[in-house]
């Protein structure tokens, strides 16, 4: 039997604290909305046999000079040991390899690979026509605010 509700005056936790919460949260609505983009993103890509993450992924390695885990760890806003786990299936499959740095043998560097680049090329158009849907839902300089602000949270 389920107890019985507690009257708002005497629940230290009354129901419109959660409603509060739902409406007001920042990170909730963020959580919310990187999920329906990330959905969105998915579908996309998921014809090339990727996902967003992978993409993003990718194309950080589309480079001049192949870079280092911290870098790219960095740019995709994670820590090493969750890029090292995504970067795995992707060297499995020959989208990517890893390299000694020569500057530090220690050191890893991610290389894109020919099949990884060909696989950038053909999945862009897609990618680029998701990117235009999705800015069209919000007007062309509240998306670049929008851009912006993210880049504020991020750090």
């Amino acid at each position: 039997m389920l107890p019985s509700p507690a009257t708002e005056d005497a629940n230290p936790l009354p129901f419109s604290l959660t409603l509060e919460v739902r409406d007001s949260c920042l990170c909730l609505h963020a959580q919310r909305a990187a999920r329906a983009l990330a959905r969105r993103y998915d579908l996309a890509l998921k014809p090339h046999g990727i996902t967003n993450g992978q993409f993003s992924l990718l194309m950080s390695l589309n480079r001049p000079e192949p870079p280092g885990m911290s870098a790219v760890a960095s740019t995709l806003g994670m820590d090493r040991t969750t890029l090292t786990a995504m970067l795995k299936p992707l060297v499995r499959r020959g989208l990517a390899s890893l390299a000694a740095d020569p500057e530090d043998r220690r050191g890893r560097r991610m290389v894109l690979t020919p099949a990884g680049r060909a696989l950038l090329v053909a999945a862009l158009p897609d990618w680029r026509a998701t990117q235009a849907t999705i800015e069209a839902l919000v007007r062309p300089a509240d998306a670049e605010t929008l851009r912006a602000e993210l880049r504020a949270i991020a750090g």
